[in-house]
């Protein structure tokens, strides 16, 4: 790998923060669809788990007002979230202390709401030397203002912005990487939109007639 190549994140770079996937969180957000939010958010678990990245699972006040975090999430990614109180993960102990045990400098971080618990963590581990991505269509707030706001300012401290299509084809980069190859366009087909309608007309019209039988009995059992 490159000096270049390793501006980019890998399987081996990276850990991935999900901050307060809870229901209450989520009557929050406005500035995105709440369905959108949930599919890219299970999208980057999803791409975390094809490529063995560490991951961090962290809830709020989950029994006296955030309410549970998303079963689907839990159950891709089937850890024990810590819990907390503070809005800023970054004062939690055990929080810290388990990014720290990853041993990686690069976090891409998911949370609702933006405004509070996306950019207070942010902040604070950039000032202590850790590069941030921020996931800006698994990450929700309370308006667009509010949103786009806390974004230009994490931006402003020099994190960076991604999504979650970005995530899942930044760690692929090469078709070559066939152990992953499929994983990667089984996620783009099940949450990725057109991308994912473009790999299913590829799979069943364009390749030749064996490979489309091949499909539609896939498809079809």
């Amino acid at each position: 790998m490159s000096a270049a190549t390793e501006k980019l994140i890998t399987p081996d770079n990276c850990a991935f923060l999900f901050i307060d996937h809870q229901p209450q969180m989520a009557f929050g957000v406005t500035n995105i669809d709440r369905q959108l939010l949930k599919n890219n958010t299970i999208a980057m678990a999803k791409t975390a788990k094809l490529f063995n990245i560490p991951t961090i699972l962290t809830a709020v006040e989950t029994e006296s007002f955030s309410g549970y975090i998303w079963p689907e999430l839990m159950d891709v990614l089937q850890q024990d979230p810590i819990e907390r109180t503070s809005m800023n993960s970054w004062e939690d102990e055990a929080f810290v202390a388990a990014v720290k045990q990853t041993g990686r400098k690069k976090l891409v971080i998911a949370a609702l709401w933006t405004e509070a618990c996306l950019i207070f963590p942010t902040i604070c581990a950039l000032a202590e030397g850790y590069e941030v991505i921020m996931n800006t269509d698994a990450s929700g707030g309370t308006s667009v203002e509010a949103h786009n706001a806390a974004i230009r300012r994490g931006e402003q401290h020099g994190a960076e912005s991604i999504t979650s299509l970005q995530v899942l084809l930044e760690l692929q980069r090469d078709w070559s990487r066939t152990e992953t190859y499929v994983g990667t366009t089984d996620i783009a087909r099940e949450h990725f939109g057109a991308y994912g309608m473009g790999i299913d007309y590829a799979a069943s019209m364009v390749h030749d007639y064996g490979q489309r039988a091949k499909y539609l009995h896939k498809v079809n059992k």
